[in-house]
């Protein structure tokens, strides 16, 4: 049973974990990257579609995007949707191929990315938290309804913090990493 819990616990935390990793792929550095496109959706025939879903994203350069439609037909559409994007790019269409040059961010640009970076590593921690606070209960329940003893239940306890601050950690260095990322010139 308190292996179950411990399980239930490691696999909340790798899901958190790997959606603050997702997060943190969108927020943009000062180099060219694939990821930097996934939330743009392309009004492809009434269907809000995913760019990669629709054309081949390459990076040539650390300054440089180029997107191929799959389709002619859909490269102003495309076009259209980097354009009204918050990213503030600016497309350039070149008969079937678009090129999306990556502007250098500014250093007060830099500051905001990393305040967004810090926020998301909090919302990373309070899920943490959260699994942490869930595990906790279930073993309360458990010596509540005696099916396991005080005992066991103190060392599940001593485990679930343990892997709990490990995770902490992993959380600040993926935050720090990215930090260092974006403020790298």
């Amino acid at each position: 049973m308190i292996d179950d819990v411990v399980k239930e616990l490691l696999d909340s935390l790798d899901k958190a974990i790997a959606a603050l990793r997702r997060e943190l792929s969108k927020v943009r550095t000062g180099r060219a990257h694939p990821s930097l496109l996934d939330r743009i959706r392309v009004d492809y025939y009434g269907v809000p579609t995913p760019i990669a879903q629709m054309a081949s994203v390459a990076v040539p350069d650390a300054r440089l995007l180029t997107v191929r439609p799959w389709e002619r037909t859909q490269v102003k559409a495309i076009e259209k949707a980097i354009h009204e994007s918050d990213l503030g790019l600016n497309p350039q269409v070149d008969n079937d191929l678009i090129r999306i040059p990556i502007p250098a961010l500014t250093e007060e640009r830099r500051k905001e990315m990393v305040k967004l970076t810090k926020r998301a590593g909090e919302d990373g921690k309070v899920a943490v938290r959260k699994h942490r606070r869930d595990a906790l209960s279930m073993l309360d329940e458990m010596v509540a309804e005696g099916e396991v003893s005080e005992d066991e239940a103190t060392r599940a306890r001593k485990k679930v913090e343990d892997t709990v601050t490990e995770r902490t950690k992993e959380v600040d260095k993926i935050v720090a990493d990215k930090e260092k990322d974006i403020m790298e010139v």
